[in-house]
């Protein structure tokens, strides 16, 4: 089992690089300088990268890439190839990736090369996982929401590596599913610069606007620091076999201290299984100096949410002081050599490492004049291995009499076979140049379609029968929110025929946290749902759908299930998945380059900024079982609407001002978009009506507070 476990520790900078690998990290994850979903982090030029790579190798340890953010169409089919080839060619061990279509384009153009799939990808389930490992992944990095049951199930169903975060900085929302930087001030989490807006003070107001909560509890959105090195041995039993440690901004003080913490019970639990495991009150206390936000949690492991999983009375970092108290020293390899110098011929040196050996030579010895080499003195000399990754454990001279060497010769001969040493053991993990794939160039058809496709969504029953009554849609989306869960299967069969009565399709929209409880209860019902097709908001919901023989061409993709780029809405269409929702963080530059072909665009309604698993209203006043609405107020005085879902247990925020297209309706059309979305969620049945009014005025009016989302800006 010890072989099979990782400790994955986090590098910003080289700096700490080399201090994670000498406090007993098995492997390192870094950015480079594109594609990296911390933007901000120090991050590794392009011969940093090159130099990792081997450095890794040198130690034993693994180096991994995060090529974590979503991709643009020009990045992905001008930029990632050239920029992925020297690093593959190195030997780079893994990438980690959140877009799919990056997923495809490397499993296509990069042979052997292993892909992480990044907790962006918010796999909650077996279902989610085994799509992600069928799509190529040798390895998942779980949703950080999940429990070690969870897991388990996970672990006993698929057949590939496991990887989760035991300590560092957590997100509120589910990773992979935030907006609430991009759409607040076009920092997006999903390019790697998210400006954090959960760690800032809101006021919390109930559905009647009154305040519930006070001065200790200003930062409801603010997780607390992950702490799990008490959890080593359920982390491992569960079958998690890589142990990441978050900190890729953090200094390298910090990363040392946390990996140095967490080897050592690693190792003392693998060398002991059977015996009672315990964490010293020191070594705690020492990870709390280090850094922690108001305290630890041991997040979700144990449970779904808690409120003492949130820091509320602040949200800073914090630490010991200034000057932690860890240090490390670089870390060296043990080489052997065998150093021949005899009379008329030229030195030779033979060094080794593991099962690597060359021999050098060097100039030719002359007679001493004054004081000739003595073992002592070249041992002296060939010790010196400087910055080299090496130092002998062995050193066999051979020496003839009375002979005469420079330093600068010796010190040339060491340099050399060192040097030497280190490429000869290195070229086993190269790879051979491959050419890239040649792109089929897509077609581009001339735009035919004139008639405007109109759909809409609904999460209440009064919006939901006002949309089926409204002439002006041809598709429905019925969230699965709308009925509870005991009535769903007649309210959707009343939906159903009421949509048939007046000619439209009825969707049903699947949970965006599709966890396998969701998948049980679904998988009871599937026979029986009266549907023309579902919406899914999540890998895990779509393998779900696939499994049980759902027509890929009744599915669709919403907007969360990323397909930025080209190469990602093929990437679904190689699946059957034709159907897709445009992302919502692309502008219109980038729209009209984007092939619209079957993809829907919302129109209207109020951006889901966060999905999380934490409930706004459980954390403060308790869990009431009770779906509603309720306010997170800012600092600018703008509120934002929070729906708790109370069936499945999260809470989505909404952006506090809806989405409002119409009138660039015209424009859409020209890029190759005839299919819009109204998406309803927190409106009443008159204000549903009322947006259906504004619309049917021929778009020519708007509403006062409303916003274009990204359509005219874009995200970097």
């Amino acid at each position: 089992m010890a072989e099979d476990i990782e400790l994955l520790a986090p590098a910003g900078n080289w700096r700490t690089l080399q201090a994670v690998t000498a406090a007993g990290a098995d492997a390192v994850y870094f950015g480079g300088v594109n594609f990296s979903a911390r933007a901000y982090a120090g991050n590794f030029s392009h011969e940093e990268v090159l130099s990792a790579i081997d450095y890794g190798h040198i130690f034993h340890k693994k180096m991994f890439l995060a090529v974590n953010t979503l991709l643009k169409n020009e990045e992905l089919k001008e930029q990632l190839y050239e920029y992925l080839l020297p690093y593959y060619e190195r030997g780079l061990d893994a990438v980690i990736v959140q877009d799919f279509g990056v997923m495809q384009f490397i499993r296509k153009n990069f042979k052997g090369l292993p892909i992480h799939a990044s907790t962006q990808m918010t796999a909650v389930s077996a279902q989610g996982v085994r799509f992600l490992a069928n799509a190529g992944a040798s390895r998942v990095v779980l949703a950080r929401e999940l429990s070690f049951e969870e897991i388990r199930q996970i672990h006993r169903e698929c057949d590939v590596e496991l990887e989760s975060f035991v300590h560092g900085a957590l997100c509120y929302s589910y990773s992979g599913q935030c907006l609430f930087s991009s759409m607040l001030g076009g920092r997006s989490g999903n390019r790697g610069r998210c400006a954090q807006p959960c760690r800032l003070a809101y006021d919390v107001y109930d559905y009647k606007f009154q305040k519930i909560n006070d001065s200790r509890h200003k930062y409801p959105l603010s997780p607390k620091d992950l702490c799990t090195v008490e959890l080593i041995p359920q982390l491992l039993k569960n079958g998690v076999t890589s142990l990441k440690i978050e900190g890729r901004m953090k200094q390298a003080e910090y990363a040392a201290g946390v990996v140095s913490i967490y080897r050592k019970y690693i190792d003392r639990y693998l060398k002991n299984e059977n015996q009672s495991f315990h964490v010293s009150k020191e070594d705690y206390n020492q990870l709390l100096f280090l850094g922690n936000r108001n305290g630890f949690t041991e997040g979700c492991y144990k449970r779904q949410n808690g409120a003492d999983m949130i820091t509320f009375e602040t949200s800073a970092h914090e630490s010991g002081g200034a000057a932690l108290p860890v240090s490390f020293s670089e870390k060296k390899e043990k080489a052997n050599g065998r150093l021949t110098i005899r009379k008329n011929q030229p030195a030779e040196f033979t060094v080794s490492f593991r099962d690597t050996k060359i021999t050098v030579t060097g100039e030719t010895p002359q007679k001493a004049k004054n004081q000739p080499l003595t073992k002592e003195t070249l041992c002296l000399k060939l010790s010196k291995t400087g910055r080299t990754p090496f130092e002998f454990e062995q050193l066999d001279i051979q020496l003839d009499s009375d002979l005469f060497l420079t330093a600068a010769a010796v010190n040339e001969l060491r340099r050399n076979a060192l040097q030497e040493l280190a490429g000869q053991y290195l070229n086993q993990y190269k790879r051979k140049r491959r050419e890239p794939k040649k792109e089929i160039r897509e077609k581009k058809n001339p735009i035919t379609q004139e008639k405007v496709f109109l759909s809409a969504s609904a999460e209440t029953k009064e919006q939901l029968f006002a949309l089926l009554d409204s002439p002006l849609f041809h598709r429905i989306y019925a969230d699965s929110f709308v009925f509870s869960k005991e009535t769903v299967k007649d309210g959707l069969k009343k939906a159903y025929a009421h949509a048939k009565e007046n000619g439209k399709e009825l969707y049903v929209i699947l949970p965006a946290v599709f966890k396998s409880h969701t998948a049980a209860f679904y998988q009871s019902l599937l026979g029986e749902i009266k549907a023309d097709g579902f919406l899914v908001k999540s890998y895990d919901a779509l393998e779900f759908l696939l499994e049980h023989n759902v027509e890929a061409n009744r599915i669709r993709i919403d907007h969360n299930l990323y397909t930025w780029s080209n190469e990602s809405k093929n990437a679904f269409a190689q699946i059957g998945i034709e159907g897709d929702t445009i992302p919502i963080e692309l502008n219109k530059k980038e729209l009209r380059k984007r092939n619209n072909t079957g993809s829907e665009m919302l129109l209207y309604g109020h951006l889901p900024l966060m999905t999380s698993t934490h409930c706004v209203v459980r954390n403060l006043n308790g869990c009431k079982k009770t779906p509603g609405v309720q306010y997170l107020k800012d600092r600018y005085g703008t509120f934002f609407p929070v729906k708790n879902h109370c069936s499945e247990c999260y809470n989505v925020i909404y952006n506090s001002v809806p989405l409002l297209m119409f009138s660039q309706i015209e424009e859409l059309k020209s890029f190759g978009i005839f299919c819009f979305r109204f998406s309803f969620t927190i409106e009443t049945k008159e204000q549903t009506e009322e947006i259906l009014k504004i619309y049917e005025r021929k778009l020519s009016v708007g509403m006062e507070h409303a916003t274009y989302g990204h359509y005219k800006r874009g995200v970097e």
